[in-house]
């Protein structure tokens, strides 16, 4: 076991707000402040309920006693200062909200006064010590309970996880498991008044072998820190994502995501060689091996990979690293239209094949956007689409010449109608901002409906040409862009603000497209919250009644992450 040194809580969730270094782990000056409440001129995000039609489940809702109890199990680690909770209530695109209401507790006693000064929210901290001993703390009336989460848990070990689900297991206490929360889908916010438990002090590197490339770790560290870590040791992580600077290792197991380095590393079902997990009664499952193939029997790591916390809790991983490249070459190309950039996939493929590591898209619109909202210039001349290809490998001149002659090709058949090609570290990243900032550019455009699909390659942007033609000028744009090599668009319109009538225009018929090319509703964010009625259109009945079945055996009273991946069954 190796020493490591504890990576930090990350402040923006202390503060509601990520700071300069913002979610990418780079300079994007302040992002929108993330809470139950919005600060002076920015808008509230509206509540969960307005949108969607939820009911809250009949839990348990916390007590002075659940509290101090908690307060045994992680001192220290029980969180409920309303400032402190705004960012973790709130999704990282700010549009959905746990249900406003007071606090699920007030003080009732002979000071009428002293209780509405409470529930208004003029106790910054109520924690049992803060509490005076001539008033009792009582449950509000149901009708006032179902609010933002009052209650962030942040143990640090997976035993101080197992205590506090046994504790809620037995108390029938709704659990929201939370990593990064930069999550696209709602699955890691409270929907009503869930206890947030949170990861992020769970951030220690375990172990990791210098010849196997195996790292072990708990759920809580942060992406970009891992991979800092491992790239030091001549390794490198598996998975690359633009919130690699605040989303946890944890989450992404979780839900299985996808990224930037599938094409060449493939998914984390295939990565990951063992988990540790707490199931909802507290029970810890030990399945955190470090062997690259075992055959006894079910292999029951792969249940939790993209079950969203919904069937236990991630609380370390071991996953297998490759080593680093030697070489690494990004070359950022415009195409005139989206046939050419098929053709270029095609010779990139051929002419590439085994460094090519990343091939990815993305329209005009995208880098209009980018440039309008982060002021990030194109390297190429403006045209239809862009693609960015990357290249790692263990010889630079080799993979140098192999590159050169497929952009000589590619720019004489007219597939491409010009071009830049980077090698050092510095221009390699400006290149790679363009395609990873896209999101972040969306988000300051407008109100975003998000769409993740995987679709057959040849049909990949013909639902884009479909919904500017379907939406015309109620939509502000229709872009896409995403993860060519494995077919993986992520279909984005904005609007000035949210439309109910925008949002029938577009569901359920971007599902039903999706279903007609045999596609699936959600290629690499996951279900959450805003994608569980919508399973049906990507899976059988047979399948989703097995889900259910294995959701009732590993979680029978349905605490763990309620609301979520699942339809709710009537």
């Amino acid at each position: 076991m190796l020493p490591r040194r504890p990576l930090a809580w990350p402040a923006w969730l202390l503060r509601g707000a990520p700071g300069a270094a913002g979610s990418w782990g780079r300079p994007v000056g302040p992002l929108p402040r993330r809470g139950c409440s919005s600060a002076p001129g920015t808008p509230e995000v509206p509540l969960t309920r307005e949108r969607y039609p939820v009911r809250r489940l009949p839990f348990s809702t916390v007590s002075k006693q659940d509290l101090a109890a908690f307060e045994r199990i992680v001192p220290g680690g029980v969180v409920t200062d309303p400032e402190a909770l705004q960012a973790p209530n709130v999704d990282w695109l700010r549009t959905l909200r746990g249900e406003d209401g007071r606090p699920p507790w007030a003080w009732l006693s002979r000071a009428p006064v002293l209780a509405q000064h409470c529930c208004l929210g003029g106790l910054r901290q109520m924690t049992l010590s803060a509490c005076p001993t001539k008033w009792d703390l009582e449950p509000l009336p149901q009708e006032h309970r179902a609010g933002c989460s009052k209650v962030l848990l942040r143990p640090r070990t997976s035993e101080e996880v197992s205590h506090i689900l046994r504790h809620c297991h037995e108390r029938n206490l709704a659990v929201n498991p939370q990593g990064g929360n930069t999550g696209m889908v709602g699955g890691s916010i409270p929907v009503f008044d869930e206890i947030i438990l949170s990861t992020a002090r769970m951030n220690r590197v375990l172990s990791f072998h210098s010849v196997s490339g195996i790292l072990v770790c708990q759920a809580g560290c942060v992406l970009e820190e891992l991979s800092r870590y491992v790239e030091e040791r001549d390794f490198i992580m598996p998975l690359d994502l633009g919130a690699k600077g605040s989303c946890h290792i944890g989450g992404n197991v979780a839900t299985n995501a996808g990224g930037l380095r599938f094409l060449r590393y493939g998914s984390l079902h295939g990565t990951v060689l063992g988990l540790e997990v707490v199931l909802a009664d507290g029970t810890v499952l030990d399945c955190l091996t470090s062997l690259r193939k075992d055959n006894t029997g079910y292999d029951l790591k792969q249940l939790f990979i993209g079950s969203e916390g919904t069937l236990g809790i991630i609380t370390a991983v071991s996953i297998l690293c490759p080593p680093k490249p030697r070489a690494v070459n990004v070359a950022f190309l415009g195409c005139p239209g989206f046939a050419e950039v098929l053709q270029t996939f095609s010779t990139c493929k051929g002419m590439l094949g085994e460094i090519l590591s990343a091939f990815e898209f993305m329209d005009a619109v995208c880098m209009q956007l980018v440039g309008r909202h982060l002021h990030l210039a194109s390297p190429v001349q403006e045209s239809p689409f862009y693609v960015l290809i990357e290249t790692s490998g263990s010889n630079a001149g080799h993979d140098a010449e192999k590159l050169g002659r497929f952009l000589e090709h590619a720019l004489g058949s007219g597939l491409v109608t010009d071009g830049t090609m980077a090698t050092d570290q510095r221009k390699v990243k400006m290149l790679w901002a363009l395609r990873e900032r896209i999101t972040e550019a969306l988000s300051r455009d407008g109100y975003v409906y998000k769409y993740d699909l995987s679709l057959p390659v040849e049909r990949l942007y013909d639902i884009v040409t479909d919904l500017r033609a379907r939406l015309g000028p109620h939509a502000k744009h229709v872009v896409g862009y995403g993860h060519l090599g494995d077919g993986n668009l992520h279909l984005n319109v904005t609007a000035e603000a949210f439309s109910p009538s925008l949002l029938a225009a577009l569901e359920p018929h971007v599902y039903e497209w999706t279903a007609g090319q045999q596609g699936s509703v959600s290629a690499e964010h996951g279900v959450g919250f805003r994608k569980r009625d919508v399973l049906g259109y990507s899976k059988p009945p047979g399948a989703l009644q097995l889900m259910q079945q294995l959701k009732a055996l590993l979680d029978p009273k349905g605490i763990l992450n309620p609301y979520k991946t699942l339809p709710i069954q009537a």
